[in-house]
């Protein structure tokens, strides 16, 4: 199926944001890619903003939709899922287009919380999470919520690890601590509460 104009322009984009970085790509880049005009590419996407953020949003899609197929075809048990999803992170991290999360590096570029780039990655995970929580409740976990954010520092740092330094095993080293952490959350070992909202106290006047 062919692609129109605005679908062309989103894929471009998206293909150069991911591997050149956000701020690092320009608009004139992104309508020669999809061979095609600013005048056209602002038609369908009035600012640079609005298309980063479709670029994220239509990422999130893709992904989620692949990646809960992929884990589903990999595992038939809760338990086995939340370990598969180790194996399939380590398939995605091993292909030569790797270029990190695209999620972690748009809130690299844009750290402040309140800028919709940072927003929109920061629910990425937050959908991803309740994804992992989801499964852990189903393993019989009395802490799935914990279990969720423990799993999801793993995967972060695996894919920062492998980011940093190609061929690094990282997506291994997490699984196998990852084995620890469900077994000890199904055996009701090690809980922790979940993190509170930290507590706005201004320093006094001096």
């Amino acid at each position: 199926m062919s692609l129109n104009l605005q679908e062309k322009i989103l894929q471009a984009a998206s293909e150069l944001f991911y591997s050149q970085g956000i701020r690092a790509t320009g608009v004139d880049a992104i309508a020669k890619a999809a061979n095609t005009t600013k005048m056209s590419l602002y038609k369908y996407f009035p600012s640079k903003d609005v298309l980063v953020i479709a670029f994220l949003r239509k990422r999130d899609e893709d992904f989620r939709i692949w990646f809960v197929d992929q884990v589903n075809g990999r595992a038939e048990t809760p338990k086995g899922r939340l370990l598969a999803i180790f194996d399939v992170i380590g398939e995605w991290m091993a292909i030569p287009e790797f270029r990190g999360c695209a999620f972690i590096n748009a809130a690299a570029e844009f750290p402040l919380e309140g800028n919709p780039v940072h927003r929109v990655s920061a629910e990425f995970y937050e959908h991803f999470r309740s994804y992992i929580a989801d499964l852990a409740g189903q393993c019989g976990s009395g802490s799935a919520e914990s279990l969720a954010l423990q799993l999801s520092l793993l995967i972060e740092g695996a894919i920062v690890s492998e980011q940093m330094k190609r061929h690094s095993n990282a997506a291994e080293h997490a699984k196998q601590a990852a084995l620890v952490l469900i077994e000890a959350s199904l055996a009701g070992i090690g809980e922790l509460p979940l993190p509170s909202k930290p507590i706005n106290n201004p320093r006094k006047r001096q």
